[in-house]
């Protein structure tokens, strides 16, 4: 039998892998680290001496010469006391009281004995718990940070010191590379060597970002807690210092629970650091609810911030901006938008609303952009080019005024026809004769539509540009319906030339401009106004608009006070308007969607003549009231050349007179044009309709009729006034 023979096991064996000698001392195998041992053994005590002083040497000199690669851009440490505060604007009411900082916030420079004792040991809680042990690097805490990353799984813990981060939040760009980081030990190092802790963290703490544009723990217990950091209790502390990681995903504004779990995890690193105790964490039974300022003023300050360049021109040093604002009109204002768009908008499927108040002379007291600011910061009232309806017939009316016409002139309301348009009423009923003055208050579509075809529809453009409307209309007799789109802020403006008795204005909200040391760069002077409206037009549009509120479509929605206004609803009432005022302030509401979608039968009377009329008898409650001027002797003035003058015009009870008048509107299809404003700078004598300048409008539905008012006002719903 043949025998089998088993190797040794110390065998050597046939092809032994080659190993060089820097492999031999530095590999991590056990064979590896037992040839390095023996090698090193065998070396005399002299050598391995000189050798270590010649690698350290050299480390030395390495080291010397990174230091000087990264030293030679660094910023100057000297800087850091100077604080790098981008330039801020304030904001004033008209009142003087502070609406709100536009650019990055900061608070008061806190000393350390100022901060509560709990924000202090919450941020190193969190952050940095060897704070006081450390010489501005913290190699025990880098190592533990890696320990529990590696145990969780992810990032939890930075390695990063305080002192780390106030050198990078002071002097260098936030850039993740190699160069940076040991820019900052170096910076760490030298504010170690030049400041106290105490200073060194006082300094972070004045100039960390917090988000929200706060810069600062002051800055940011002001925006969110209403509060100095001075007074700041555990459970507001705590969520601060969670803000540290992550301003923007740990807000208390944008996600209120994730800022309240992160606040938990901070009083759960305080007890595990020994700083309070369970016991403590007792008494924080619910951390501070921090809801969001809706602050709607924020429309007007977004507004008005657009407009500083153009009086100082770019902005280069911190300045404060005094405006027309009155705070408690607006928060009234806004509070009552709101309350009626929760309710009987969101039944009626209206989702959006806007408000301008202005003084007659220009001044704006309110804008509101939008039921919700937070929401959506587009502002309806300066940005929104909607269709007003038959508001815009206050500018047909008054152009026939001016032209002679009196509220007592009859037309008939009956089917009209303009080159294949035919107009009709809300409720497609025909009322025969009527004067001007009831048709105006009952906003009868088919007489508007008369009455610029024989005011000329060039003349009522030229109407509208001269009260500040803006926006480009389209010519053609449909403009008497409100089919140009036009803004709140223009409508609004315009209707205030009725309150300030005819004469010109601008709407305007910054009165003053000063910089950080009281210098003035801007202050308004009185502008120079002219009469824009005839006294004898005016008064008789005072009792046109007067009677809107006391037997029209806005009867309804009248106020304790003498009051005049206008309502007015486009196309499948997509929108809703209505403007009024009192010889005090004048008012503009819009409401619809922003998508343009129809709402449930809601008319200017239904949703913002409500509005209004709240708003007007709260703010106005107790104050004594002046009457609208009827007549020119209630004017301030009397201009004898514009005493008003009986109307010429005769009603249209005659075939032959009526067809005399419509032989005079075009038949033909004329494309719609679009004209500007500057085409009229200047207001033009009253003139005959011209046929050649008329275009018929797009055939169709009748948009801009306001119905009739129920006589049942609990029926606002179902049968919209």
């Amino acid at each position: 039998m043949a025998q089998i023979r088993i190797p040794k096991k110390n065998t050597k064996p046939s092809s032994p892998k080659r190993r060089s000698g820097a492999g031999k001392v530095l590999s991590v195998t056990a064979g590896g680290v037992k040839t390095g041992y023996k090698i090193f053994r065998k070396l005399p005590l002299k050598t391995l001496f000189k050798t270590g002083i010649f690698l350290g040497v050299w480390l030395v000199i390495v080291g010397f010469m990174v230091g000087l690669y990264y030293l030679h851009d660094i910023p100057n440490p000297k800087t850091l006391l100077k604080a790098n505060k981008s330039h801020t604007i304030r904001y004033l009411a008209a009142d003087g009281s502070l609406l709100a900082v536009q650019g990055n916030t900061y608070g008061d420079e806190l000393n350390y004995e100022e901060f509560p004792p709990q924000l202090i040991q919450a941020v190193m809680a969190i952050e940095d718990r060897r704070f006081f042990n450390h010489y501005g690097v913290d190699p025990i805490g880098i190592m533990r940070a890696m320990v529990v990353n590696l145990t969780s799984g992810r990032v939890v813990q930075g390695g990063s010191t305080l002192t780390q981060q106030l050198a990078k939040i002071s002097f260098l760009k936030p850039d993740r590379t190699i160069k940076r980081k040991i820019q900052e030990l170096i910076l760490a190092l030298w504010l170690e060597y030049k400041y106290s802790k105490e200073e060194i963290i006082s300094m972070y703490l004045n100039r960390v970002y917090l988000g929200g544009g706060y810069y600062g723990v002051d800055a940011a217990a002001h925006g969110y807690f209403d509060k100095s950091a001075r007074w700041l209790n555990l459970g507001e502390s705590a969520m601060l210092a969670g803000l540290l990681k992550a301003p923007s995903r740990y807000s208390p504004f944008s996600n209120p629970e994730l800022s309240k779990q992160r606040a938990n995890q901070v009083i759960e690193s305080m007890i595990d650091a020994g700083y309070i105790t369970e016991k403590d964490k007792k008494v924080v039974t619910m951390l501070p609810r921090t809801q969001p300022k809706g602050n709607s003023a924020y429309y007007f300050i977004d507004w008005i911030a657009a407009r500083v360049p153009d009086y100082v021109g770019n902005v280069e040093e911190d300045l404060t901006v005094v405006t027309t604002l009155n705070p408690n009109l607006q928060n009234l204002a806004a509070s009552t938008l709101k309350k009626w768009m929760d309710d009987v908008g969101k039944k009626q499927k209206a989702s959006q609303a806007a408000f301008v108040a202005m003084s007659p002379t220009g001044e704006i007291r309110v804008m509101v952009g939008g039921k919700d600011y937070l929401e959506s910061q587009y502002n309806r009232a300066v940005e929104a080019h909607r269709q007003p309806g038959s508001s815009f017939k206050f500018f047909v009316y008054l152009t026939a005024m001016e032209q002679g016409f009196s509220p007592s002139d009859i037309f008939v309301d009956e089917p009209i026809s303009i080159g294949g348009w035919e107009p009709k009423n809300y409720l497609e009923q025909f009322n025969g004769e009527m004067r001007l003055r009831e048709a105006f208050a009952q906003s009868i579509n088919t007489i508007a539509a008369q009455l610029i075809m024989r005011v000329g529809v060039r003349e009522v453009m030229k109407t509208a540009y001269r009260l500040g409307i803006e926006s480009p209309l389209a010519e053609n007799a449909s403009l008497a319906l409100g089919t140009s789109e036009v803004t709140l802020l223009e409508m609004t403006q315009a209707y205030a030339h009725m309150a300030n008795n005819g004469r010109s204005l601008r709407a305007y909200g910054i009165t003053e401009i000063q910089n950080s040391h009281g210098e003035v760069l801007y202050r308004r002077s009185g502008d120079y106004s002219e009469q824009v409206i005839s006294p004898s037009a005016l008064v008789l549009m005072n009792q046109m608009l007067m009677a809107v509120l006391q037997e029209g479509t806005a009867k309804f929605v009248n106020i304790d006070r003498p009051a005049a206004g206008k309502t007015g609803t486009s196309q499948d009432f997509r929108d809703a308007w209505f403007i009024g005022y009192t010889p005090d302030i004048v008012v503009g509401i819009w409401a619809g969607n922003d998508d343009n979608s129809p709402m449930k039968k809601v008319t200017g009377a239904a949703l913002p003549g409500h509005i209004w009329q709240e708003f007007m008898n709260t703010a106005f409650e107790g104050v004594d009231s002046s009457d609208i001027p009827t007549s020119t002797g209630m004017l301030p003035f009397i201009d004898e050349e514009n005493q008003i003058q009986p109307s010429t015009n005769v009603p249209m009870d005659s075939e032959e007179k009526k067809k005399s008048f419509w032989d005079r509107i075009l038949s033909g299809n004329k494309p719609e044009e679009e004209v500007h404003p500057n085409a009229f700078p200047v207001p033009a004598p009253n003139a005959p309709v011209d046929s050649q300048d008329l275009a018929p409008p797009t055939p169709g539905s009748t948009p801009g009729q306001e119905p009739h008012t129920p006589e049942n006002p609990e029926g606002m719903q179902d049968q919209p006034h």
